[in-house]
């Protein structure tokens, strides 16, 4: 959406508030023998505490009110009373909700206890990937040249990018225009980035695989070469310099 009145800016801060703050509670409510599912009843219960719907519940009828995606799941893991969670884990969960007819959406991912497969450096490399991409978006930028950055970022730190899976624009639904924020440049794309417009950026950062593939429960995506996935997402404000970073409240970088 394009922010273009007070009342607009400050629905966008609230309901990016309340998803960026569910998932910082989640992240840290997340235990060793927890399941999926008890995670995401918490996470289900935050947002309704604020008077907020589960976005992916809402749209798109998701068993969950969170996706919650483990070791070799790249996202949309659904949760699950026999998913219990173990140490050294790889954990990602995104929450994205609305509230008085505004959207938003968040994500990240940690590693859960002790990193004893070592994934800490997967997860760090998709944390600073994504602030740098957000760092170097204002109107005027080209959408194509931040997917360069981000997957030029990848390639130095030995990984690839998912260039199925993508950011996009977000505010009055889910999913608006641009809906092609890519981990990587097309050229053909000419489309810039437009002041005062909400997106949701996200890294997919990846060991092996370069697409994401649907397992048969019709949800759950896995990388089509193996290995493992990172995700990272914020909701931003975009101005004429740095970005609004609407759904700070989740801590991503701390």
């Amino acid at each position: 959406m394009s922010i273009s009145k007070e009342s607009e800016l400050i629905g966008m801060k609230n309901i990016s508030k309340i998803v960026g703050e569910t998932l910082k509670k989640m992240r840290e409510y997340a235990k060793i023998g927890m399941t999926t599912k008890e995670l995401d009843e918490y996470g289900g219960n935050i947002l309704k505490s604020f008077g907020a719907k589960s976005a992916p519940y809402v749209t798109y009828d998701f068993p969950g009110y969170t996706c919650i995606s483990v070791n070799q799941e790249v996202a949309h893991g659904i949760p699950s009373n026999k998913k219990t969670l173990k140490n050294g884990d790889l954990i990602n969960i995104d929450v994205s909700a609305e509230l008085d007819g505004f959207w938003s959406d968040n994500g990240g991912s940690f590693v859960l206890g002790e990193d004893i497969y070592n994934h800490q450096p997967l997860v760090d490399a998709s944390k600073q990937i994504l602030h740098k991409a957000i760092h170097n978006i204002k109107g005027g930028v080209k959408i194509a040249d931040i997917g360069h950055l981000i997957e030029t970022e990848a390639k130095k730190t030995g990984y690839k990018v998912i260039k199925n899976l993508a950011g996009h624009g977000v505010g009055r639904s889910l999913h608006e225009e641009p809906e092609n924020i890519l981990n990587y440049r097309v050229r053909s794309n000419k489309e810039r980035f437009k002041k005062n417009s909400v997106v949701a950026i996200e890294t997919f950062i990846s060991t092996n695989s370069t697409e994401a593939i649907e397992l048969a429960d019709g949800w759950t995506l896995i990388g089509n070469k193996g290995g493992y996935v990172t995700q990272h997402e914020h909701t931003i404000l975009i101005t004429d310099h740095k970005p609004i970073i609407l759904t700070e409240s989740n801590e991503i970088w701390n």
